[in-house]
């Protein structure tokens, strides 16, 4: 079966932002057959709707990388209970005008890092709603929530948890097969792993 091409991005447009740092570590950690290419959100403005039909030129970049991608990888802080801003607006532009929704039937799997407890678990469960509404395919186990970021991430920005590893890998091994099975039908991929 072919390479899975899975589109990275995390909602922070901080230097030091642990979900970048994450999203780093799951580059690392992606399957043999999978690829991930990251894209950064900074330089997409605000969402204008005047200019969604010819939208700038960091837009149109964006909704054609998520068309290119078999699978998405969504790494999000938590900001108020909720997905941040940044992220908030780079999906508005993705999925618009009315009928051009680049998220469309992409399979996507979510993490969050944060310096508290929670890890960011309230920001997932509203981004999976967000992805409801997109008609996205997202992976329900495991969910990788990384609580107490500063202690888990070392000056190199390398992740040191192991048992944090292992969910990143297991998440991905999950986004990979879920796009293997959408793209190309559950029984062929049973017969090809039999």
């Amino acid at each position: 079966m072919s390479e899975i091409k899975i589109l990275g991005f995390a909602g922070s447009l901080r230097k030091g932002s642990y979900n970048k740092m994450l999203l780093q570590e799951a580059v690392r950690l992606a399957p043999q057959n999978a690829q991930i290419e990251t894209f950064d959100l900074a330089g997409i403005p605000l969402y204008n709707q005047d200019e969604e039909n010819d939208p700038p030129q960091r837009v149109k970049e964006f909704k054609a990388k998520i068309r290119a991608s078999d699978a998405l990888l969504i790494v999000t802080p938590e900001y108020n209970y909720s997905i941040p801003g940044v992220l908030k607006n780079a999906i508005d532009w993705a999925s618009r005008p009315y009928g051009d929704n680049a998220f469309d039937g992409k399979p996507v799997a979510i993490m969050s890092a944060s310096t508290g407890m929670i890890g960011g678990a309230r920001a997932q469960y509203h981004l999976r709603q967000i992805c409801v509404f997109l008609n996205m395919y997202p992976v329900n186990t495991p969910e990788v929530f990384v609580s107490f970021a500063p202690q888990k991430f070392d000056e190199n920005g390398r992740l040191t948890d192991e048992n944090t590893k292992r969910f990143i890998t297991q998440l991905l091994q999950n986004l990979v097969h879920w796009a293997l099975i959408l793209k190309f039908g559950r029984q062929r991929v049973l017969e090809v792993h039999a």
